[in-house]
């Protein structure tokens, strides 16, 4: 609700609608830049490129904003499951379905208590499988949180024994296997710059680049910051002038910003071209496009190869998106995670916090790929044991290519 220049922020799932619990609602970035669309929509933004959040005028508040609720356990399970029902994109795929969050999270006893609900909450989420869903909740003054959805190559190293004593170490020991075995590859050892989200260096005369994050490229800036991402990419590409092909690897990407993805994007593009639409679950308004257009800073206009694999995830994947709607890039590797929408953050009436996706991406061939992932047009070996060797193989073949 908007009134006298003033947000307040209202929560609506099912038959259940609360004011949002939070005293700084309604005042975060995303709604910064304030467009006037009609006399009755409104749209935020937190740039012109970024996603509007688009409002419709009702002609009063519903009557359930207005109804006094005592927010039990049970009753905030119930919202949970409502929340869902209206909003969430992933059901019906990989066997997601209302009916079976519904019956995971099923009806709390009336004496249940806050433990008993976070841990029926918990155990529902997880079954989703989905890297967007998550809750945060104090309770008895202690913080717990759960995040569904992690990718199997990850789950995977934790299980691995011979990797360490407890999943962080072989987690940990994993990463360094997976880094080591690219530097091996790499002239010289290659560049590991960017707060050390981005490894590059040639591989003969193909050129090789690995980015892990879409974001956080120095300590000491803002996570969406650039400098240090535009530097890198410059020394990166000038190198590359010239050769064969360029290897681009978000084999190990866990995701950041679209803005981001788009303007690395760019570093490849002949010329504008969409690279993906969104629209919010619900919404009456068309999908909103994102293009990836040409940079002005320097650029590498020859064959590219995009390895992914089941770790690719969120602003990986529309990275992923944005780079297969460039004609000089094939898509090699493994099927990403399926989870490109950004998250929402429902604040909960007890003040737990729930994220879930909430919107829909479609890619320019008009397909949609959350819940499912982005299959590449060639597989290849991408496992933590032969990544570097499936890298050495895609340089050869780029190499030899005329």
């Amino acid at each position: 609700m908007l009134q006298s220049g003033t947000i307040t922020l209202y929560h609506a799932a099912g038959p259940y609608c609360y004011r949002d619990p939070s005293p700084d609602a309604g005042s975060d970035e995303s709604l910064r830049l304030v467009t006037i669309v009609s006399p009755d929509r409104i749209a935020f933004a937190e740039t012109p490129e970024q996603t509007r959040y688009v409002f419709d005028r009702i002609a009063a508040l519903p009557a359930a904003c207005l109804t006094k609720r005592s927010w039990t356990p049970a009753e905030i399970g119930r919202l949970v499951a409502a929340t869902f029902a209206n909003l969430y994109p992933g059901f019906g795929h990989r066997g997601r379905t209302l009916a079976g969050l519904s019956a995971a999270i099923g009806t709390l006893p009336p004496n249940a208590d806050n433990t008993a609900l976070y841990d029926r909450l918990a155990a529902a989420l997880l079954t989703l499988d989905d890297a967007h869903v998550g809750l945060e909740a104090t309770i008895n003054g202690k913080e717990r949180s759960v995040e569904s959805g992690e990718a199997p190559s990850i789950i995977a190293a934790r299980q691995d024994t011979a990797l360490g004593a407890d999943p962080a170490t072989r987690e940990r020991t994993w990463s360094q296997h997976y880094r080591n075995g690219i530097v091996a590859l790499l002239d010289g050892g290659g560049h590991h710059v960017a707060n050390r989200r981005i490894l590059w260096g040639r591989i003969g005369r193909v050129g090789y680049i690995n980015i892990v994050t879409m974001g956080a490229f120095s300590s000491e800036s803002a996570s969406d910051g650039t400098a240090e991402l535009d530097a890198a990419l410059d020394d990166a590409l000038t190198a590359f002038q010239g050769l064969r092909g360029v290897i681009v690897d978000v084999t190990n990407n866990r995701g950041g910003y679209d803005v981001i993805s788009l303007r690395i994007a760019s570093r490849f593009a002949d010329r504008r071209r969409l690279a993906f639409e969104k629209q919010a679950i619900g919404a009456t308004v068309p999908f909103q496009p994102f293009h990836v257009a040409p940079s002005a800073s320097v650029r590498y206009l020859g064959p590219v190869t995009l390895l992914t694999s089941d770790i690719t995830v969120s602003a990986g994947e529309t990275f992923t998106l944005a780079m297969r709607a460039l004609p000089n890039v094939r898509h090699a590797g493994k099927r990403t995670r399926g989870a490109l929408s950004d998250q929402l953050a429902k604040p909960m009436p007890n003040g737990w916090i729930l994220t879930l996706p909430a919107e829909t991406y479609r890619a320019t061939d008009g397909h949609m790929y959350e819940g499912i992932g982005i299959s590449p047009n060639l597989t290849t070996r991408n496992s933590k044991g032969d990544h570097a060797a499936s890298v050495a193989q895609i340089a050869k073949s780029m190499e030899s290519a005329r």
